[in-house]
Formats: C-alpha cells, sequence, structure tokens
C-alpha cells in the first residue's frame, strides 16, 4: 500500500514536470524560428569614415561624429538584431551614438534590464532609450522602471504599458500601412506617455520596415520604399531629440 502511495506521488509530480518540459521545448522550438537580417542589413554592419561599428559585450555599437548623445535600442521580437544597422547606422550618422542590445533568444522581455550595464561602460550627457515592437515596450519599461538617468524614449511601432515621467521626450512613430501594431492597445495606453509626446505617422510605412528583414506575417504591404521609411523616422527621432 505504501509503494503504491509513493508511486502515485511520484506520478503526481512526473506530470506537471513533464508538462512544463514539453513547453520549454515548444518555445525554443517557437524562438528558433526568426526574422533574419538582409543584404541591405549585412551592408550597413560594414564600418565606414562616417559611422565606426564594434561587437561589444552587449551587442554592437554604433559610433557616429556624436558625442553627447546616445540611443540604447532594443530589436523586436524573432528579428534578428543586425536588421536594424540600416536605421541604427543612419541615426549614428546624424549625431546619435546607438547600442544595439542583444537579447536573449531573440525577445527582449528576457533582457529588459540590459540597458544598466550599457549605462555604465559610457559617459553620455544625455542618454535615450527605444526600440522596435515587443522591443519598443520592454525600452519603455526599463524607463519606467529604472530611467532615472534617462532623457527621453522613443518608441517604434510599441507603447508604454506604465506610467512615464514627465521629464522624459517622448516620440512615437508607426507606419500608416502596420498591421501587426495594435492600434487599441495603442490607443489604450496613450494615458502613459507625457503630455508633450510626440506622435509620427509615416504613410506608406509598415512595421517590418523599421528593420531590414523582409516581409512580416500578418503586416501590410509597405507603400514607400525602406530607405524613405529609415530617413522618415530618423527625421522625425532628430525633431525631438538634438545631437
Amino acid at each position: 500500500m505504501v509503494d503504491k502511495v509513493k508511486r502515485r506521488k511520484r506520478l503526481l509530480w512526473l506530470i506537471p514536470t513533464a508538462v512544463i518540459g514539453l513547453g520549454l521545448i515548444g518555445f525554443l522550438m517557437y524562438a528558433a524560428v526568426y526574422y533574419h537580417a538582409d543584404v541591405n542589413a549585412e551592408e550597413a554592419m560594414r564600418s565606414g569614415a562616417d559611422v565606426q561599428i564594434t561587437e561589444t559585450d552587449y551587442g554592437w555599437f554604433f559610433d557616429g561624429e556624436g558625442e553627447e548623445n546616445a540611443l540604447i535600442f532594443y530589436p523586436g521580437a524573432k528579428v534578428e538584431e543586425t536588421a536594424y544597422a540600416p536605421l541604427l547606422r543612419e541615426i549614428a550618422k546624424r549625431g546619435i551614438d546607438v547600442c544595439l542590445v542583444k537579447m536573449p533568444l531573440r525577445f527582449a522581455v528576457f533582457g529588459a534590464n540590459k540597458a544598466e550595464k550599457v549605462m555604465r561602460e559610457y559617459e553620455y550627457d544625455h542618454w535615450y532609450i527605444g526600440g522596435h515592437s515587443l522591443g519598443g515596450a520592454m525600452a519603455a519599461d526599463f524607463a519606467a522602471t529604472k530611467g532615472d538617468g534617462l532623457d527621453g524614449v522613443i518608441l517604434l511601432a510599441a507603447y508604454s504599458t506604465k506610467k512615464l515621467d514627465q521629464h522624459l521626450d517622448v516620440v512615437l512613430i508607426y507606419g500608416s500601412e502596420d498591421k501587426v501594431l495594435s492600434m487599441e492597445k495603442y490607443s489604450k495606453y496613450m494615458r502613459n506617455v507625457p503630455d508633450m509626446t510626440s506622435e509620427h505617422i509615416i504613410g506608406g510605412g509598415n512595421h517590418a520596415q523599421f528593420g531590414s528583414y523582409g516581409p512580416q506575417k500578418g503586416d501590410g504591404k509597405a507603400l514607400i520604399p525602406p530607405e524613405e521609411q529609415v530617413n522618415k523616422t530618423v527625421d522625425a527621432i532628430l525633431k525631438k531629440v538634438k545631437p
């Protein structure tokens, strides 16, 4: 009788363990399929006279001519980090150095506080944090909870689920053809951004063209080329952030 009870208890313990294990395996298989950086992104990752790009322990550093301002950038979920090179290179070229953060399993939710380490590695007068999609949401989460040293937040096709301090310069940017961003949640969480937040809608832009990784499932078709969306994004950022 005692042995039967022990076997039953062992079986009851093994069942949830097996379920958790299968769930973990399923997630790892899901995360293993991701959007890869395309040829344009690979080209943008090459250092040049205008921007020096170096690999670091946290990801990559885009070093332009600017010396006072830096942006910490969190990539979108299931997107190869270097896919954002065309955008980040242009930002660095125009006066704001960029720290591109590599996330565990390409999900910023597992590395939302990585900005802390980045900020300890450099000395800048002004720090900004931003990201695309889930990366933007996690960047906003960091700004809301541990962002005392930040000057602003830049959200690309993203929103903040937590209240951001009024002192922060916040820029919201999304494309008119974006079918991935939940506009219902975006509108709902507008209450969490400062009163002086800048909002920019890129006509003809979509969700995926903030990066350079090809079409994204469920997204709308862009009506403008990727280069135009990148340039309009940088223009919108520079209206709020002055190098």
